[in-house]
């Protein structure tokens, strides 16, 4: 691993752990760790807000390296770039990410799992699973030649 996945892996799990800092939800974590606006991504937080969507974690992955290999013309065709990063994503986080008992990705079918949604187990479980997209998202991004900043949340924290 490189120092920017390591990077944000730590960036992530340090502000959606919230123990040094407050917490934020899975899809700010992953727009703040890769410095990009977070207001978009609370749409993302407990799985599109009904607890219905796909992992806020996994969705907001997509959405980083789309908006960095994305055409930027609106009437663009989906860029090689882009479809390489996409297949390359999904590949990483379905050999990688532990979804303990769950039989999907659907956020409330990922938390029903645990009996309290607020419990410890929950929080360290989504914790693993934003902190393991971080480190994906930076690896793919890295392996498409990209050039892109990764907060460091330690250094604000000294």
């Amino acid at each position: 691993m490189s120092s920017k996945t390591d990077l944000a892996r730590q960036t992530a799990h340090i502000l959606y752990l919230g123990e040094e800092t407050p917490h934020r939800s899975c899809g700010i974590c992953l727009a703040e760790t890769f410095n990009l606006p977070t207001r978009p991504y609370q749409s993302l937080r407990k799985g599109g807000i009904t607890g219905k969507g796909e992992c806020g974690s996994i969705k907001a992955g997509e959405l980083i390296i789309g908006e960095y290999l994305g055409d930027p013309d609106p009437t663009g065709a989906v860029t090689d770039k882009l479809r390489t990063a996409a297949a390359r994503y999904r590949e990483l986080w379905q050999e990688r990410l532990n979804f303990g008992a769950a039989s999907d990705h659907i956020c409330d079918t990922l938390t029903e799992q645990f009996e309290d949604f607020h419990s410890k187990e929950r929080l360290h479980f989504c914790t693993d699973l934003a902190s393991g997209v971080a480190e994906i998202v930076a690896q793919v991004l890295e392996e498409a030649g990209v050039e892109f900043e990764v907060k460091d949340i330690r250094s604000e924290l000294e």
